[in-house]
C-alpha cells in the first residue's frame, strides 16, 4: 500500500459523517472539488470504492463502513498527539504583574490567585494594589483590573 496523507482520512470522515460533499465542505472549510479529489485519491490509494455517488448524495459502500472505525481511531490518535504537543509547547511560567484597586486586591483577587497558583505552580504573581490607573503600554503591569474605561 502507498503512503497517504492524513488529510485524506480526515476528509473521508467528514464526507462519511456529513453524507455529502456539500456538508463536508461546510464543516472542513475546504471546497467541494478539493474534497472530491481527496476522496478519489484515497480510493485510488486503498484500491476500493468508498462512496456510490448518485442523485441522493454519497452513499458509503461496505468498504467505507469497514474502514470507518479505523479512520476514527486515527482521528482520535491525531487529536491526542496534538493535545500532548500543545501541553509541552504552551507551558506557562514566569512572573505576572497584576494591578488592581485596593478593594479588588484585598477582597476578590486572593481566592482567584490562590486557585491560579494551585493550577499553575510554575508562575509567580506579583500583585500591585493601587487605585492609580497603570499604563499597560509602558509595561507597568501585565494585567490591570479596573472599574473605569
Amino acid at each position: 500500500m502507498q503512503k497517504f496523507d492524513w488529510n485524506l482520512i480526515r476528509n473521508f470522515l467528514a464526507a462519511l459523517d456529513g453524507g455529502s460533499l456539500a456538508e463536508a465542505a461546510r464543516t472542513t472549510k475546504i471546497s467541494q472539488p478539493t474534497l472530491g479529489r481527496h476522496i478519489d485519491e484515497l480510493e485510488k490509494v486503498l484500491g476500493v470504492t468508498l462512496f456510490e455517488r448518485g442523485r441522493m448524495g454519497m452513499m458509503p459502500t461496505k468498504a467505507a463502513l469497514h474502514i470507518a472505525d479505523a479512520a476514527r481511531e486515527m482521528k482520535a490518535a491525531s487529536a491526542s498527539l496534538t493535545m500532548a504537543a500543545e501541553e509541552n509547547a504552551q507551558s506557562v511560567e514566569g512572573t505576572v504583574r497584576i494591578t488592581a484597586s485596593e478593594v479588588v486586591s484585598t477582597y476578590i483577587l486572593p481566592q482567584i490567585i490562590s486557585e491560579l497558583l494551585r493550577d499553575l505552580p510554575q508562575i509567580q504573581i506579583e500583585l500591585a494594589p493601587s487605585n492609580a490607573v497603570e499604563n499597560l503600554l509602558q509595561r507597568d503591569a501585565d494585567i490591570a483590573i479596573r472599574m473605569v474605561r
